[in-house]
């Protein structure tokens, strides 16, 4: 454990910080998981509302730096091929 008290501030911003993260990623994991539950199921009308709810948090997630931007900008990508597959077809 630090001593020093800019060791332990460094520390105590690190346990904030790490639980911000661990919340945004959670969240974003779940509107994922949601969009993709929705892609599957084939139901147009919840594909769209989900598709924008999970990119709006991608992007979030990925602006406060939680993730890399090219991740988030990846699996956008993935997430819309999917929905314009399914909207085509």
């Amino acid at each position: 454990m630090a001593n020093h008290p800019s060791a332990l501030k460094r520390a105590r911003q690190s346990k904030k910080r790490h639980a911000r993260n661990k919340s945004a990623l959670s969240a974003m994991k779940t509107a994922v998981k949601k969009a993709t539950i929705a892609l599957s199921g084939k139901k147009t009308e919840s594909v769209k509302v989900d598709l924008k709810n999970a990119i709006s948090v991608l992007a979030k997630t990925a602006s406060k730096g939680v993730i890399p931007k090219k991740r988030a900008s990846r699996k956008i990508s993935r997430l819309t091929l999917k929905a314009n597959k399914l909207s085509t077809s």
